[in-house]
């Protein structure tokens, strides 16, 4: 998937993966897209939850070949 910009939020714990997303996110244009790379297993239900209470759409998530969380958010 295309992306306009990239969070790499590996090794770090909650909330700190969010709040760099958060930060990314306000910096971007509206339907922009911000790929997030995190190793939080918390990190899954934490963007899922981001997603729905900032309107910002999560497009997709999954994990790497380097067993990696990431995801893709979309500006609102």
């Amino acid at each position: 998937m295309n992306f306009d910009k990239e969070v790499d939020a590996r090794g770090l714990n909650c909330p700190l993966p969010i709040l760099r997303a958060k930060k990314a996110l306000s910096e971007m244009k509206t339907g922009d897209v911000l790929r997030v790379l995190a190793t939080d297993p918390g990190s899954v239900k934490d963007f899922q939850a981001f997603a729905r209470q900032t309107g910002n759409e999560l497009l997709q998530q999954g994990e790497t070949v380097d067993r990696a969380f990431e995801f893709f958010l979309k500006r609102k």
